[in-house]
């Protein structure tokens, strides 16, 4: 087609043309993917898997990415030529259309259809598609036009996400690495000989109440401590949200209810792990919530302002969160308190899922994910309404309620990067089970490989005895007497049993 509406074709073009744009094409994704290859190379060879896996997430973002860019510009043409009637595209609209030209009150339906509004349709599209429809005196079910702002809007939708939740977990990781300073100290205090000697010889019943964590949380009893402990919940989260009497008491209930036999154990390097682990959850973009990208697109009607009103769902949950994470720790205090008088030593809490939404404190992690996720969604939509319309276009809304909602998505992503994630990062650690980043990388492939043996290896033997079971008595092993490797058969089995509940938290009941 030359001279149509969409230009000139591939036909027409000149070859040097098409040469230079495909090779500056090629030559940007050849430079990001060579980027994201250096990248894992990097965090490979830091021995950073989890971040690894991120990275592989992101990529995987990116293929669904390109994938859905071929679909859209594939079946674009095919879109284009679904025909509907007219009287279907003039409700929902996120703006109201230009005045039409005057028409006469008694004009048929064709009539309508051959108008202004239906011209400006036209115009948006090729030539011979409009034909199509018009000749059923009809109007394309979308646009050309429209199917590719739709395809940049996802574009962008996905990579402001992905950078938001990088951005939070590198704000986060900041805060929660300005711990290890504690993780050092009370490293000293515990098992540097002449600290140890002196607090021995210190060591003494003490209150309850003298303890500085126990002072910090504890407000009394009755229903109006209940209320108190609440809004003080609510409030430390803004200035204070970890403490280092809440880090060492923390650390200390963790160590005693799942590491007691390693009192040295490196509780900053774990949570740090952990935290990775679930970095990678967090940065892709599941199907759910796919699913509001789309609720969210067809709630965006002229006059509803949907976009100012949802900016308050995450900030509503974000601040829920962060009042339930420090209240968490405000009746691990409570507990201690309500139970002892006076204790001896180092004061201990016992973590449980009790303290969490359904016993279930992987919901912590949903709801991060998509309070970040939702924060994205409304930074990127003010963005591509701001290349792809311009500020004054009527999509964008009032001055009145564009404020707003960038301001509460600043707060949202300062909030959960200085006070939230690292919240999340050690107040879900006072759950009944642990995480298996609590074994060391090599030693979770270690433990895993050997476990796989010992089960291998206990199928063959039960094979074995099953086939000779008609020999007689006498060729197995005698009665009464186990056989050279049972006690390494139920070692495994035990290790196997620990590995398979590290793997899965949410199966573990606690036991050790």
């Amino acid at each position: 087609m030359s001279g149509g509406g969409e230009g000139e074709s591939l036909e027409y073009t000149p070859t040097w043309i098409v040469a230079v744009v495909c090779s500056v094409i090629v030559a940007i994704s050849l430079a990001a993917e060579r980027l994201l290859h250096y990248l894992g190379q990097v965090l490979n060879n830091k021995n950073q898997k989890p971040l690894y896996e991120a990275l592989q997430k992101i990529k995987e973002e990116l293929m669904l990415l390109g994938f859905i860019s071929l679909l859209l510009t594939v079946s674009q043409n095919t879109i284009s030529k679904f025909c509907v009637p007219a009287s279907l595209v003039d409700n929902l609209l996120p703006c109201k259309r230009p005045h039409e030209e005057a028409t006469n009150s008694s004009s048929s339906t064709s009539h309508h259809i051959s108008g202004g509004s239906f011209r400006r349709l036209l115009e948006e599209t090729a030539s011979a598609h409009l034909g199509y429809c018009a000749h059923k005196k009809k109007v394309p079910l979308l646009s050309v036009e429209a199917l590719h702002h739709l395809h940049i809007f996802i574009f962008v939708l996905a990579i402001v996400h992905v950078t938001f939740c990088v951005l939070t977990v590198v704000f986060g990781g900041a805060k929660i690495r300005q711990w290890k300073r504690w993780e050092d100290s009370i490293a000293k205090e515990n098992y540097d000989t002449e600290q140890v000697l002196k607090s021995k010889s210190k060591r003494k019943v003490t209150s309850v109440h003298q303890h500085t964590f126990i002072k910090e949380h504890f407000l009394g009893f009755g229903k109006d401590s209940a209320l108190l402990g609440w809004l003080h919940s609510f409030v430390k989260q803004f200035y204070a949200s970890v403490t280092k009497s809440d880090y060492a008491t923390m650390r200390l209930g963790f160590i005693m209810t799942h590491c007691r036999g390693n009192p040295k154990f490196n509780f900053h390097k774990y949570m740090i792990r952990a935290l990775e682990d679930d970095f990678k959850k967090v940065v892709g973009i599941s199907w759910y919530l796919w699913v509001f990208v789309v609720i969210f697109l067809l709630l965006n009607v002229n006059g509803w302002h949907t976009y100012f009103w949802i900016a308050f769902i995450p900030f509503f949950l974000l601040l829920a969160v962060g009042t339930k994470l420090e209240h968490v720790i405000t009746q691990l205090a409570h507990e201690v308190a309500e139970k002892h008088v006076a204790i001896e030593g180092d004061l201990v809490v016992q973590p449980s899922d009790e303290h969490f939404w359904f016993r279930r404190p992987q919901i912590v992690l949903f709801l991060i994910h998509f309070i970040l996720f939702q924060n994205s969604f409304e930074i990127a939509f003010f963005f591509w309404i701001l290349v792809q319309y311009s500020f004054n276009s009527c999509i964008m809304g009032h001055i009145r309620y564009i404020v707003p909602r960038l301001v509460i998505g600043v707060f949202i992503q300062v909030l959960c990067s200085y006070s939230t994630l690292p919240l999340y990062a050690i107040v879900t650690q006072m759950g009944t089970s642990y995480k298996k980043a609590i074994f060391e990388e090599r030693m979770q492939v270690g433990i895993v490989n050997w476990a796989q043996k010992v089960k291998k290896k206990k199928g063959l033997k039960a094979a074995i005895v099953g086939s000779g079971a008609g020999s007689g008595p006498g060729s197995g092993s005698t009665p009464g007497q186990p056989s050279s490797d049972t006690g390494s058969t139920s070692v495994g089995i035990q290790l196997e049993r620990l590995v398979h509940k590290a793997s899965n938290p949410e199966q573990n009941d606690g036991s050790k």
